[in-house]
């Protein structure tokens, strides 16, 4: 079985940012898939299932009503190994083209207060599970690497095939 592109990044030279993962073409249409990489792996700690979970849903929810980008995402969620997200758009797309509206997205995340969006047993499979505070500290800590992008932050590690 031929390995997966995700799988051929040397995980041990990523450093947080916001990556082009890959590309797809489907009938003509071209879906881009972003990693927000919160977290190096093997250096930094994982998040929480708490703040995962709560930046997920606030993060879901802001992106699928902007108004440039609302119609156009397909999915926003967590990465298993809980070092950041995947976020897949519809459309030929870099990261730079989507770096404002995740730190606007994460910043939401920051200053939000009230009851987290679909957080009810009848909106979501497991809502117990949602620590909002540990939502916003990740949250303003990735904020900052997406202010102080620079190439290395944007691009893959160069030779990180294994």
């Amino acid at each position: 079985m031929e390995t997966i592109s995700s799988f051929q990044i040397d995980h041990l030279k990523l450093l947080r940012g916001l990556y082009l993962s890959k590309k797809y073409n489907i009938d003509g249409m071209v879906m881009t898939v972003f990693d927000l990489r919160m977290r190096r792996p093997y250096k930094d700690d994982v998040m929480g299932t708490g703040a995962i979970h709560a930046i997920e849903h606030i993060v879901a929810t802001f992106l699928r009503n902007d108004d440039d980008f609302g119609n156009r995402i397909v999915y926003f969620g967590p990465m298993g190994c809980r070092t950041g997200f995947y976020l897949i758009i519809v459309g030929d797309l870099m990261p730079q083209d989507v770096l404002e509206l995740l730190i606007r997205a994460f910043d939401y995340v920051v200053n939000f207060e009230g009851d987290i969006p679909g957080a009810t047993p009848q909106q979501c499979g497991y809502c117990y599970d949602m620590n909002l505070d540990e939502a916003k500290l990740a949250s303003n800590y990735y904020i900052k690497t997406l202010k102080d992008s620079k190439k290395e932050n944007l691009n893959y590690p160069k030779n990180g095939a294994k």
